[in-house]
């Protein structure tokens, strides 16, 4: 028989039975509103008999004949190899399990009879060994203090959130029941309630079908995340004696543990990445996994590639080679989003303009144990970058067709040899500015698509990131540290500590003469990015509308950009020079700021970002 129910109170349940917890099942995590309402909802029925017969004998023919029974709903266990496995109702069963210990504290408290029956509940003879029927194997520790009076505050935790959690809940239990059962009558009442009159419903499933009933179970109930039903139906599929043997669900549990560290169930992300990267080839074929993937991987398309399905040897393959390797890249570009210091910056500043797409990008690129992953992390993300500036930049960029584009590049960048990266971006970069600008281009980046762009046509954080790479490129031509971390300058906005944009033109009389007299000129100008610096919040305040030499005093001690405007900047900066000189940058002091010293300043910020996206060694042409 493939299912075979079973009605029991939890006398029967914790009887002769012991309950190992199946790979299937979580941690341990009910927290104080689930167990808070479990007691709720045990002792209203309770509470609603016992105020009228309180003076009734607790003895198990006045309880079960009095006392109305109540259901607890169902668990599943699975029986292989003599060891029955929770598949489901791990977390309710713990928790009656900590509600037993409680009373058994109570009743040696108060002296009670039920002291020994209780102690029968919560752990027995299984053969020759006297075990906890709940046999959380990690964390014994736990139980056995609990069981043994030790203060929880002495009970070590350490051995995970199910430790964590079983403690605090008794903690919650123990403060619940001190207050509800304050005598000995109500306690062995009540006692004889618990174990008698609470009833559980035990399926027993067979193996084949325990990752079916698994999922429907919890797609009617709480559900799990995708991931968390991903475990079952693959591991489901082992043998639970080579499940052991093998460390299965140790490799799952570790490399789902790494991903998770940097975010809750981020291992739902990676595998909606991966799983992009791999079998999609646009972005309508991508967006079936951004729902329930673990769905669409069994699916009879997906499963010709895969071989996941009723298919043991695939996946101890899948969870051995691509899902170990795949992690821990993943694990890796998570790492390099932490700062620029490592092997692969562009990771790091891609993720200032919160370009998640690189994973997908990165991990399309790699194949399993891929002996040039390094440089191909370092080439697409650095690739990527440059795409999504070099079309900011060029006025090129659409967020939705951006979104789009990625796929295809995604789609032929996958699994190629890293000498074949670049040519593809720049392919895409190429087309992707002919097309939005209608005209024909030799190259990624040049002046005359560039020349009038502006903050009005660019979003904040992004015009912030320019600035930010610029500073950091000064920065290192100075041979000097950067005034304020690359990070701070692109996503802080408060309002005295955050950087803001400032246009160097103020709207005032004498720049607008500047521009004879043309206010619609002006204001079209004073945007352009020659015209705009970063200010920290009170800085920017205190220069208001004040003429350019006036604003020149605000600008030091600031950003280097800025100072780069100063008389003071170049003195005795031999750095810089050597660096001006040898780059071919036409730096200069400014005493003025017109029409032909903005021109200048959005010529020489052309140069810069074509020192930070084309590379020392490209000459880059200006085209007025």
């Amino acid at each position: 028989m493939e299912i075979q129910p079973d009605k029991q109170n939890l006398d029967q349940t914790f009887s002769t039975t012991v309950y190992f917890i199946d790979f299937y099942q979580r941690d341990y995590k009910w927290t104080e509103e689930p167990v808070r309402r479990l007691l709720d909802d045990v002792f209203y029925q309770f509470e609603e008999t016992y105020q009228k017969l309180s003076d009734l004998d607790p003895k198990r023919e006045h309880i079960d004949s009095k006392y109305p029974w109540y259901y607890l709903n169902t668990y599943v266990t699975n029986t292989v190899g003599g060891r029955v496995f929770v598949v489901d109702g791990q977390q309710r069963l713990t928790t009656l399990t900590l509600i037993m210990l409680k009373l058994l504290s109570k009743a040696k408290e108060f002296q009670s009879k039920t002291a020994p029956w209780l102690e029968r509940k919560i752990a027995g003879y299984s053969g020759t060994e006297h075990e906890f029927w709940m046999n959380h194997v990690q964390h014994i520790h736990v139980l056995e203090g609990l069981m043994n009076g030790v203060h929880s505050s002495e009970i070590d935790t350490s051995t995970g959130i199910t430790a964590v959690n079983m403690v605090r809940n008794y903690e919650l239990i123990s403060s619940e029941l001190d207050s509800r059962l304050t005598t000995l009558h109500k306690l062995d009442t009540f006692t004889h309630y618990f174990l008698y009159r609470l009833v559980l419903i035990n399926l027993s499933v067979d193996t084949t079908h325990v990752p079916m009933v698994f999922e429907v179970i919890n797609d009617r109930g709480v559900r799990l995340k995708p991931y968390e039903i991903l475990k079952g139906k693959l591991l489901g599929q082992i043998d639970k004696i080579e499940l052991e043997s093998g460390n299965f669900n140790e490799l799952w549990e570790s490399s789902v543990n790494q991903v998770n560290a940097f975010r809750d169930d981020e291992i739902d992300s990676f595998f909606r990445y991966w799983l992009k990267a791999k079998f999609a080839d646009t972005r309508k074929a991508g967006q079936r996994f951004d729902g329930e993937y673990h769905r669409e991987m069994f699916k009879s398309d997906l499963n010709r590639l895969l071989k996941l399905d009723h298919n043991t040897p695939e996946v101890k393959s899948f969870l051995k080679k691509s899902f170990k390797y795949y992690t821990k890249l993943y694990v890796k570009i998570w790492n390099a989003t932490k700062d620029q210091s490592g092997q692969c910056p562009s990771v790091f500043f891609n993720s200032l303009n919160e370009l998640d797409t690189q994973f997908m990008l990165i991990l399309s690129a790699c194949k399993v144990n891929d002996p040039e992953e390094s440089e191909k992390i370092r080439i697409v993300s650095s690739e990527l970058d440059r795409l999504f500036s070099m079309l900011q930049l060029q006025g090129a960029y659409d967020s939705n067709e951006f979104a789009t584009k990625l796929f295809e590049i995604s789609s032929e960048i996958r699994e190629q040899p890293v000498a074949e990266i670049p040519a593809i971006f720049e392919k895409h970069l190429i087309a992707e500015i002919q097309k939005k600008r209608g005209t024909e281009v030799a190259q990624a980046f040049n002046y005359q698509l560039f020349r009038p762009m502006s903050v009005d046509r660019l979003n904040t954080r992004f015009i912030r990131y320019i600035f930010a790479r610029i500073e950091n490129l000064l920065a290192n031509g100075m041979k000097q540290q950067m005034k304020h971390e690359l990070r701070h300058l692109v996503t802080s906005r408060g309002a005295k500590t955050g950087f803001h944009v400032e246009h160097i033109l103020s709207r005032n009389d004498e720049n607008l003469s500047l521009f004879e007299g043309d206010a619609e000129r002006f204001d079209q100008e004073r945007n352009r990015l020659g015209g705009i610096l970063l200010l920290k919040g009170k800085d920017n305040i205190s220069s208001g509308n004040e003429l350019f030499l006036e604003k020149l005093k605000s600008y030091s001690s600031t950003l280097l950009w800025n100072e780069t405007l100063r008389e003071d900047c170049y003195k005795s900066n031999l750095d810089f020079k050597t660096f001006c000189k040898t780059k071919q940058l036409n730096f200069r002091a400014l005493t003025r700021f017109g029409p032909e010293e903005l021109e200048e300043r959005q010529k020489l910020l052309f140069d810069l970002c074509c020192l930070i996206w084309l590379g020392d060694d490209t000459q880059f042409e200006i085209v007025a």
